[in-house]
């Protein structure tokens, strides 16, 4: 995907950049973007199409693929490099999920709200496992790893829940 767009004004360039970093574009140079031929990418296409047009910008798309099978390789190691990264960064807000758990509890703060706070915090960690997933193509190693954290905070939640509800009917 080759987007052309204004320097002026940037919130065009902006938009459409978020919008393809969202999905899980690669980028390959200045306004240059690759995805993989897949469904899961064609809605966000679609709309970074949209956002270019509404700035006046130009956008052609192409198959591309490389001239060799090592080109096509390296596209592919690229792309699982950004999955990687994303799967990294999931990781370790699923850390910090835990550690903010055993911080209520070490501080017996075993309040309604502060349940619903956590729960929350996980279904924001489940939307994002799903999105991560449905731009992860070519099923990088990480995502088990990453599946693996996501259950773990299920199960904390779960505790934390039986904890809270055991101390709100003792009152």
């Amino acid at each position: 995907m080759l987007v052309r767009l204004a320097a002026e004004p940037s919130r065009h360039r902006v938009a459409v950049w978020r919008e393809l970093r969202r999905i899980g574009a690669l980028s390959l140079g200045q306004g240059i973007w690759a995805v993989p031929d897949v469904p899961a990418f064609a809605d966000g296409i679609a709309r970074a199409i949209e956002l270019a047009e509404r700035g006046d910008g130009d956008v052609v798309l192409l198959d591309a693929r490389g001239r060799t099978d090592s080109d096509a390789d390296h596209l592919v190691s690229q792309f699982n490099d950004a999955r990687r990264a994303e799967w990294d960064e999931f990781v370790a807000d699923c850390a910090k999920f835990d550690a903010e758990i055993d911080k209520e509890l070490a501080t017996n703060k075993l309040t309604l709200a502060e349940l619903e706070e956590e729960e929350q915090s996980l279904e924001r960690l489940r939307r994002w496992y799903r999105e991560l997933k449905t731009r992860d193509v070519f099923g990088s190693q990480h995502a088990t790893e990453a599946e693996q954290s996501l259950k773990h905070c299920v199960e904390r939640l779960e505790d934390y829940t039986e904890q809270v509800f055991a101390a709100v009917h003792q009152m």
